[in-house]
């Protein structure tokens, strides 16, 4: 902040601010704030942030600076603040009367300014909502300047209602004077309604036929409560909802919708409802509670009155509270249940319905009733999913309430585009030092997903006005979004995927130096052509080195080797013992119980390396731990193996557990690391053999399943020990897919904490291949620029 001399003799200035900070009640703000201050001058939206001109004592004029960074308005998020005089427009006379005012936006060349992430309904609309006094009473779409509908509803900046999906609701005469009036909490809120002027709700049937009723939402609690289907428009798009509580309700969902044993999320009235089904703890109340209010993965109770076929297999279930004012109408009406099934509107891999017309002909299969409003989804947004590891929130999915919330880094990028990976999509757009990463866009595996895609990079583009001159991708050349980059005649920057993810930690921590990367995940194209997913990196933001990896296995049949652990299991043990490992009358009871047929074709492909790719990936480790010891044969869902092997781990989870780990870092750990070529391998083969010999002397599956996390822990923690002290580095990131996993990842914090190593994962981003597309953005942009700079050597 420049700083001003204090005399007292009046100065005129102009402020810039940038950041978060249209959308989120600044501008009014701003204005009641230079009222207080006695200062003259503007206030108005462009396209660079919100700039102010101010006329006081200099004095004044520090003062006032100062607390528009300490008293910003809560979901305001200041980048940069910037001051410079200006000359005087007209008389410089002390007793002139301060007048101050908001002036139209004005548009520009380029979108420096932020678009707030939509917001959960604040606790003063929610007191109107349910005050029989107050004309919102019973408004299904009630907000003010501190919460409601912003990113969902945009067009383009500056944020204004003409460039919103608003713009078509005329304020009537009370909301005019609301959004007037400087003292009102309507003063500038663009999404400002009320039932005389703003969107309504209605209620249809799966043949399009709009129902007449004395209540849409009675109506449709009472459909929820006999177990009907209900299609539900909300803030970014549809939800699909069911009675929580009944486990015929919930089948008859799954049946139609395709997806037979993923968890479903639900949502509940409030914190105590939660608490009724769920264990709570402190960090997940203030997550449940917060503006962001996203989907939190909860254990639950063992007497809960849930339906057992929410989430099959596993000890977790992802809790939300009602977000807009029409999820909390729904649970005031007297025949809805207690916990609703609230999950994305769409058929199983397709994008969110958001439109009406597309809902009611995609979801007529799906859905019983249709529960539509009348504003349009600009752009369409899913939950956000949290975890709980280590008492710190991990980010799952980053859409709702996080996205786009522009990221700031301490280095300077080109304009670039940032295409993701082909799982978990996102995208990322950079511009100088600031880098906003997209909403949760899906598995790029089909025609609507990748038209989504699409869609979304133009319509952020356009908010942001960012032209890129630099595009980055993965280093697969067949995934979509590297297509999408390829196509673009840019300079482009293929990134390895597991340094994406390093970096993307690193970048979120503002790390510059080189670090020790422990990334473990699914699958991604290494250097060598290889499919990697168990790795140990020396990193730093523009170039890496692989110093270790997990053993490698075989993927029977490739991609099948995914979505079949038993193929899994069959190479872990071919991997382990050899030939003997695959004899057909030495296989384990779990192996036995597949077709003969099938267990000799895989066994031939195995010992002749035919369709059978070599990988170092961690989740096929995992699918293979789960096959052997019994979980599960064939998965419907990615990591459904792995997360039922993580709940079984955990039954045999004490509260000492990362106590008693500790030692086993004392001991030889000689046969579970080798060194082969200069790099490292974690002998992956000592865990099978763990876990094959123990079901053959009938040890505990849910012990065996922990020994096996434990291993996988100790192995990688000896290893980072070996390479800190060669290579001298002391700082550690974890991430990758894996990683959500919360015995590995607390296992890991805690072990490599204890050799007083400086850890570091995701906090703001997600572990999984959500941030690839930041890591992305750094590596490409830096790399861009350092090649400019280096042009002439």
């Amino acid at each position: 902040m420049q700083n001003l001399n204090t005399e007292h003799k009046k100065k005129r200035v102009e402020i810039l601010v940038r950041g978060t900070v249209q959308g989120v009640g600044f501008r009014p703000f701003i204005y009641n704030l230079a009222r207080r201050f006695a200062i003259s001058g503007t206030v108005t939206n462009t396209s660079t942030g919100v700039a102010i001109t101010a006329m006081a004592p200099g004095d004044t004029l520090d003062i006032f600076m100062q607390a528009i960074v300490d008293q910003a308005p809560p979901l305001a998020r200041i980048i940069s603040l910037e001051s410079h005089c200006l000359p005087f427009a007209g008389d410089n006379d002390d007793n002139t009367a301060p007048s101050f005012s908001i002036l139209p936006s004005i548009a520009g060349s380029s979108a420096n300014t932020a678009i707030p992430p939509d917001i959960a309904l604040c606790r003063d609309c929610l007191r109107e909502l349910l005050d029989p006094a107050d004309r919102r009473f019973h408004y299904p779409f009630i907000n003010c300047t501190n919460c409601g509908p912003r990113f969902t509803i945009v067009e383009t900046i500056p944020y204004d209602r003409p460039k919103t999906s608003m713009k078509v609701f005329p304020m009537c005469k009370a909301c005019t004077a609301e959004y007037h009036d400087p003292g009102n909490r309507r003063f500038h809120a663009q999404p400002n309604a009320c039932p005389d002027c703003g969107p309504n709700i209605t209620l249809y049937d799966r043949d399009g036929r709009c129902l007449q009723t004395d209540s849409v939402l009675a109506r449709a609690a009472t459909s929820l409560q006999e177990d009907l289907v209900l299609a539900i428009r909300g803030l970014g798009g549809f939800h699909l909802a069911v009675n929580a509580c009944s486990t015929r309700a919930v089948s008859v969902l799954r049946d139609r919708k395709g997806r037979p044993d993923k968890p479903l999320a639900i949502m509940v009235a409030d914190r105590a409802a939660a608490e009724k089904f769920c264990l709570l703890t402190p960090v997940a109340e203030q997550l449940l509670a917060s503006p962001e209010q996203p989907i939190v993965l909860l254990g639950k109770r063992k007497d809960t009155r849930l339906a057992d076929n929410l989430a099959p297999g596993i000890d977790e279930i992802g809790v939300m509270l009602p977000y807009t004012p029409l999820h909390h109408l729904l649970f005031q009406q007297k025949n809805c249940p207690e916990a609703l099934v609230m999950t994305s509107g769409n058929s199983s891999g397709s994008p969110i319905c958001t439109a009406n017309d597309d809902a009611l002909a995609r979801l007529k299969t799906i859905a019983d009733l249709f529960l539509l409003h009348n504003r349009d989804i600009v752009t369409r947004v899913d939950d956000s999913v949290v975890k709980i590891i280590a008492k710190q929130p991990v980010i799952l999915r980053r859409a709702r309430g996080f996205a786009p919330a522009p990221i700031q880094i301490p280095w300077r990028l080109p304009n670039i585009l940032a295409c993701g990976p082909g799982l978990k999509n996102t995208f990322g757009l950079g511009r100088d030092q600031t880098v906003m990463l997209s909403q949760h866009i899906g598995d790029l595996d089909n025609l609507a997903s990748y038209e989504f895609y699409q869609e979304s990079i133009t319509h952020c583009k356009n908010v942001f006005q960012l032209e890129p001159e630099v595009v980055a991708c993965d280093l697969h050349p067949d995934y979509l979004s590297s297509r999408y980059a390829a196509e673009s005649d840019l300079p482009l920057y293929r990134v390895q995927h597991h340094h994406a993810h390093a970096v993307a930690v690193m970048a979120e921590h503002g790390i510059d130096e080189p670090v020790l990367a422990v990334i473990l995940d699914g699958t991604g194209l290494g250097d060598d052509g290889t499919i990697w997913g168990g790795e140990i990196l020396q990193a730093d933001l523009t170039a890496y080195s692989r110093l270790g990896h997990l053993s490698q296995m075989h993927l029977p049949g490739g991609d099948a080797a995914a979505t079949e652990p038993w193929r899994m299991g069959l190479s872990a043990l071919f991997h382990s013992f050899g030939d003997d490992g695959i004899a057909m009358d030495r296989l384990p009871a779990a192996l036995r119980q597949e077709d003969e047929g099938k267990l000799r074709v895989i066994s031939s492909m195995l010992t002749s390396g035919f369709n059978s790719p070599l990988s170092s990936s961690c989740g096929r480790l995992f699918d293979a731990a789960a096959s052997l010891l019994g979980i599960r044969q064939r998965i419907s869902f990615e990591g459904q193996a792995a997360m039922e092997l993580e709940t079984l781990a955990k039954k045999a989870q004490t509260s000492s557990w990362l106590k008693d780990i500790s030692p086993i870092l004392h001991t030889n750990t000689n046969a579970l690391l080798a060194e082969n070529n200069g790099k490292w391998e974690i002998c992956s083969a000592e865990f099978v053999k763990t876990i094959h010999d123990g079901m053959q002397r009938g040890e505990d599956r849910s012990a065996l399943a922990l020994q096996f996390h434990a291993m996988l822990i100790n192995s990688i923690t000896r290893l980072i020990e070996k390479l800190s002290l060669q290579t001298g580095i002391q700082k550690v990131v974890l991430s990758g897919g894996c990683m959500q996993n919360s015995l590995l990842l607390g296992g890991l914090l805690h072990t490599l904490q204890a050799l007083h190593l400086n850890v570091y994962t995701g906090n703001s981003l997600p572990l999984n291949d959500g941030a690839i597309a930041f890591g992305q953005t750094i590596i490409g942009g830096l790399r861009h620029v350092s090649r400019n700079s280096h042009a002439g050597d």
